[in-house]
C-alpha cells in the first residue's frame, strides 16, 4: 500500500470534513463524526481528522498512480467547497496512516 497525508489550516476543518464525507455518502462507503471520518474509494481510502484549526486528510491506495488520483479527487471537491477562501493542501508520503 502507499500512504500520503496533507494537513491543511482551516478553522472549517469539522465543517469541511462533514461536507466532504455527505457529499460522497451518496455514492460510495463513507463512515463520519464531526471529528473524524472514512471515504472509501474505488480507488482507495480517505481518512479525515478535524482538530484545532487543521484538516488532517490521509489517504492510502494500491499502487502510486490510485493515491495520485485519490489525492486529486479529494483535493478538487475540498478546493470547490472552499471556493471563497482557497486553501493551501500539500500531499506528503508516509510509511503507514
Amino acid at each position: 500500500m502507499n500512504h500520503s497525508v496533507a494537513r491543511v489550516e482551516t478553522e472549517r476543518a469539522s465543517i469541511y470534513l462533514q461536507q466532504l464525507c455527505k457529499h460522497f455518502a451518496h455514492k460510495l462507503p463513507v463512515s463520519f463524526t464531526p471529528e473524524q471520518g472514512q471515504i472509501v474509494f474505488s480507488v482507495g481510502t480517505c481518512r479525515l481528522e478535524a482538530g484545532n484549526g487543521i484538516l488532517t486528510l490521509k489517504a492510502e491506495a494500491e499502487d502510486t498512480d490510485r493515491l495520485a488520483q485519490l489525492q486529486n479527487v479529494i483535493d478538487k471537491h475540498l478546493q470547490r467547497f472552499a471556493f471563497r477562501a482557497p486553501l493551501a493542501i500539500e500531499w506528503f508520503a508516509t510509511e503507514a496512516v
